[in-house]
């Protein structure tokens, strides 16, 4: 079986030399001032307060996740959406006819761990505008490019350590322009659980009951799903509420022990055996064929010309945690202008590279789907 999430029992958790995300930032980050947080929404809220003014508004791209703009809803901040092109670009035209005097950021999200598409034109265009870059760094906590983290290509930036690791929450809000250092104040969800919760130990435990129990505890978990392949069904507002909370302490210990460079090889050589078993299928459209170095990818995404079928080839072979993404909001699926988003939520297909998998594992998966 090939699961959606790593294991806590992973041995890329045992601390070896200069381990640890702390070790890791300030390595590729010196200079770049950042707080651990029990979630990004929440690091992202933290950040902005004190630099913006309820009724402004912010810019984020229409393929997102819908509870991503909780946070400027929070400051009585408008989130408009921009469309984006089949590369995850930027709509520059569309961008920027919705800028007006009250914008005060546009956010830029680094898909799957890669630097988004445009990325020095978009602050360019911030720049010209005067207003905040956000760098959303959800899914690559770990990945480089150019020699600069991602998440710190901003005026302020997030990651999600979730992402990562085997661990129930976990973020870090990075502050890089100066303004933003001087007017940061943390709020009491900021930092990290002093003790380990009852919360620490039912994780541990579910991931265990995962491990131990494979595709039965896969479906199990199944039948008590919501719905999530239907946007109606998500509640972003419940969602993000959910997340206000500090970093939990196991979270905390988990990030200490964690070997990032471990983890990031892993992870690219998981990715790779992918691109090998879907190098010659002409319905998948591997979306990054190149994997820069410094890249750690969060998974492997395809275009998919019959998602539905696809998935369920994917289950029958064993890969439980392939998913199509994201779940669009309500006011931006199907709607018009955003066909391109709607479009690509429909057929991109993501498949795990996490570091609980062995490559063998995703060779194996790849011999049944050709049977």
């Amino acid at each position: 079986m090939i699961s959606a999430t790593p294991s806590v029992f992973d041995a890329s958790l045992s601390r070896s030399g200069d381990a640890g995300i702390d070790a890791f930032v300030g390595r590729h980050a010196p200079d770049i001032d950042y707080t651990y947080y029990g979630a990004g929404k929440v690091a992202l809220r933290d950040g902005l307060d004190g630099l913006v003014e309820p009724g402004e508004n912010v810019l984020v791209p229409a393929y997102l996740s819908p509870a991503v703009v909780e946070p400027f809803r929070d400051l009585g901040l408008e989130p408009r959406f921009y469309a984006i092109e089949e590369t995850l670009a930027p709509d520059f035209a569309d961008l920027e006819s919705r800028i007006d005097d009250d914008t005060v950021a546009v956010m830029s999200v680094n898909y799957f761990g890669f630097p988004q598409p445009g990325l020095e034109r978009l602050a360019s265009l911030t720049n010209e505008y005067d207003c905040y870059h956000i760098d959303d760094n959800a899914h690559g906590p770990i990945s480089v490019a150019d020699g600069s983290l991602l998440g710190t290509h901003g005026d302020l930036g997030f990651t999600t350590l979730r992402k990562l690791l085997p661990v129930p929450d976990g973020a870090i809000l990075y502050r890089v322009a100066d303004e933003v250092k001087a007017a940061f104040s943390p709020s009491p969800l900021a930092g990290s659980a002093e003790r380990i919760a009852t919360t620490d130990c039912r994780f541990v435990t579910t991931s265990a009951a995962e491990t131990a129990l494979g595709p039965l505890y896969q479906s199990i978990e199944s039948m008590l799903d919501d719905g999530a392949d239907d946007p109606s069904s998500v509640d972003p507002g419940a969602r993000y509420e959910a997340t206000k909370a500090p970093m939990s302490k196991f979270t905390a210990m988990v990030t200490d022990a964690a070997d990032p460079d471990a983890i990031r090889a892993a992870r690219r050589e998981n990715y790779r055996t992918w691109q090998q078993v879907f190098a010659d299928r002409e319905d998948i459209t591997i979306f990054y064929e190149r994997l820069s170095e410094g890249i750690s990818p969060y998974e492997f995404p395809v275009r998919a010309r019959d998602p539905d079928a696809f998935l369920a080839a994917l289950h029958d072979c064993g890969v439980v945690g392939a998913h199509t993404w994201p779940i669009l909001r309500e006011s931006v699926f199907e709607a018009d202008g955003y066909d391109t988003a709607t479009r690509l939520s429909q057929e991109v297909v993501t498949l795990p590279v996490h570091q609980s998998i062995e490559p063998a594992a995703i060779e194996a998966a790849g011999d049944r789907l050709q049977q």
